[in-house]
This record gives C-alpha cells, structure tokens and sequence, in this order.
C-alpha cells in the first residue's frame, strides 16, 4: 500500500527585488510597520504630512524674504523688549524656546512613567507639559498684540516688506494652533491617567486596551514634533 501524499505546508513567497518587492511589502503589510500598533502608525503618516506642510510654509517665507526688493525687517529689532530701560533682542523669543524645550523633557519623563505604570507621576508630567505649552501660547499672544500695536498686519508693516506680517502670523498662527490642540489632548489624557481608565479599560475616548498606556506615547510623538518644528521656525524666522 503506497503512502499517503503530504500536502506541504504553505510556503512564503520569496520577496521580489527592487521597486516590485517595496511595492509589494506596501500592498501585504509583511513588513511595513511590523509589530507597529495601528494608533502609532497613524501618527506617524500624520506626522509626516504635517511636515510637508510646515516645509512648505518655510520654503515660501524663504522665496518671499530672498524675491523681496524692500528691506525685510530686522529680527532683532521687531521682536526686542524694553526691560528695565534697556532695549533687550529676542529675549521673548528666547524664554519661549526655553519653555517649550522644556515641554519635551516632561513628555519624554510622562511616557516613561507611563511605561513604568506609574500613574500618578505620568498624569502629573503631562499636566505639567500641558502648563509649558498653555504658557508658550500665552507669551505668543502677547507677541502677537504688540506687533498689532506696532502696526503689523498681513498686508503690511512699518519696518519694511510688506510680506513680514503674513508670513509672521501664518507661520506662528499655525503653529501655535498646534500646540493649542497638543495642550488640549494632553489634558484629556492626563485626566483618564490620573482616574485609572487605562487601567480599568474604562470605556470611552482614546482608551486603549487594559494596562496599555500606549496613548501617552502616541501623545508624546505629536508634542516633540511640535517642539522640533519650532527648533526650525525659530532658527529661520527669528535668527536669520
């Protein structure tokens, strides 16, 4: 009697080369953010279309300021303060960058904790990177209102290129909306941390499975992109 046929066990296809085999870990999902939660993968592609958009931004304020025949403002002078008597440059500028450097050390504390199971540390950072970011906001309205006073608009200035106020307050504007909506998850966040929902499973919003606080480093990727940008907007706005 003759024996029986095994049916080999389903083979992996050999990835194919080049252009074809990049395609084709796109289109299978083999490799392509492997052992990558479906949250942090999104935050990444979200990410990377934001930079598209804020290098865009940069490179038009780039080809304005270098196309310009009128004078474009010197930094140094529009963003200075009067302390004390003295005219001090960029120092607004400078507590700001500090602040929201800041920010991302606490963040980066938050998700350890976080990792660590430490729910009171990691809900107490986070409320705290929340505070560095609601007080950048704050400094960046007070700039705002007195370069309004000063005459800044998106048309115009008295300093020289009239393409200085819309550049300023697009460019800004944008970014601060960023970190507005950052301090506004941080919050929301924080708040589920500190009530134990990611512990619970607790149903609703942004919770993730029991024990997981994955969240906050989901979190914690979109504020360093926040603070990184501003790293570029900062050295190209108001150093150059």
């Amino acid at each position: 009697m003759s024996a029986p046929i095994k049916t080999p066990a389903a083979e992996t296809l050999p990835r194919p080369a080049g252009l074809a085999g990049l395609a084709s870990d796109w289109a299978s999902d083999q490799r392509t953010f492997k052992n990558v939660s479906w949250g942090k993968a999104m935050m990444w592609i979200f990410l990377l279309s934001d930079t598209f958009v804020f290098g865009c931004f940069l490179l038009a304020y780039m080809s304005a300021r270098m196309s310009t025949t009128v004078p474009w403002p010197n930094p140094s002078e529009v963003f200075a303060l009067e302390i004390a008597g003295a005219h001090v440059p960029l120092i607004l500028i400078a507590i700001m960058t500090f602040v929201l450097i800041s920010s991302s050390g606490t963040m980066a504390m938050a998700v350890n904790c976080g990792y660590r199971r430490d729910r009171r540390k990691t809900a107490i950072l986070m409320l705290v990177t929340a505070l560095f970011g609601a007080t950048f906001v704050g400094m960046q309205a007070f700039e705002w209102s007195k370069l309004i006073s000063e005459g800044v608009r998106p048309w115009g200035n008295p300093w020289g290129a009239a393409q200085f106020g819309s550049s300023f307050f697009m460019i800004t504007g944008f970014h601060g909306t960023h970190v507005t909506i950052g301090v506004i998850f941080l919050l929301i966040v924080a708040r589920k941390v500190w009530r134990g929902d990611y512990d619970t499973e607790r149903r609703g919003f942004f919770t993730s499975r029991k024990g997981r606080y994955e969240i906050v480093e989901i979190t914690g990727l979109y504020w360093h992109f926040v603070d990184l940008v501003w790293v570029f907007i900062f050295a190209f706005f108001y150093l150059w």
